[in-house]
């Protein structure tokens, strides 16, 4: 398996704030902190 570049976008505004490597090939729901909502919500990753 390779590891893959993924970003992680918040469902609430949309912007995509993080970029992780993972060798998962099924969408991920992460819960992390977004700086433009400026509190925790759920990012899905864009692949």
């Amino acid at each position: 398996m390779y590891h893959m570049k993924i970003a992680l976008a918040c469902t609430v505004c949309g912007s995509r704030n993080y970029q992780i490597m993972s060798e998962h090939k099924e969408r991920l729901t992460l819960k992390k902190f977004c700086k433009k909502c400026n509190r925790h919500t759920t990012h899905k990753s864009s692949i």
